[in-house]
C-alpha cells in the first residue's frame, strides 16, 4: 500500500541555522518558510524543518518523523489494518492531505501521507502559516 518516501520532518532548535545548513551547505532548495518551519527539497526529497524547543529529556517525543506516500484509494484500508493490528497512533492529522501517524515496534514515528510538496504549497497559498513566505 505504501509506495515510497513522501517526506522527512526534522525537529530543529534554531530555524535560521538549520536553513543555512540545508540550503547553503547541502544545496537544498527553499520552497517556503514561516515562523516555525520551512519546506525544502533536494531532487525528489521533500524536507520539512519544524522549530521545536529541545526535548525536556531523552524520552520526550519530538516531531521528527518519516512520511511515506500512500494513494488516497488505499488510505482507509491501510489505516484500518494498522489499527486492527494494535499499531499505536502518535498524532492526529491537522494538515493538508490525509495522514495517519503511527509508531513502529521500536517507537519510531512514521506517517502515511496522501499528498505532495506541490499540493502542500498550493494549500499554503490559500491558507498560509503565520509569517509564511513562499518562493517560486
Amino acid at each position: 500500500m505504501l509506495t515510497g518516501i513522501n517526506h522527512l520532518t526534522l525537529a530543529v532548535s534554531n530555524l535560521p541555522s538549520s536553513l543555512d545548513f540545508y540550503t547553503r551547505l547541502l544545496n537544498f532548495r527553499l520552497h517556503a518558510v514561516w515562523d516555525t518551519g520551512a519546506y525544502l527539497s533536494l531532487g525528489e526529497l521533500w524536507l520539512c524543518l519544524s522549530l521545536e524547543p529541545p526535548p525536556a529529556n531523552e524520552h520526550s517525543p519530538s516531531y521528527t518523523h518519516y512520511g511515506f506516500t500512500i494513494e488516497q484509494s488505499a488510505f482507509i484500508a491501510f489505516q484500518t489494518l494498522l489499527k486492527s493490528e494494535g499499531v499505536k497512533e502518535w498524532k492526529l492529522n491537522r494538515s493538508e492531505g490525509d495522514s495517519f501517524y503511527f509508531l513502529d515496534p521500536d517507537g519510531h514515528q512514521l506517517e502515511a501521507h496522501v499528498g505532495t510538496l506541490s499540493s502542500r504549497i498550493a494549500q499554503c497559498r490559500d491558507q498560509p502559516y503565520a509569517g509564511m513566505r513562499i518562493f517560486d
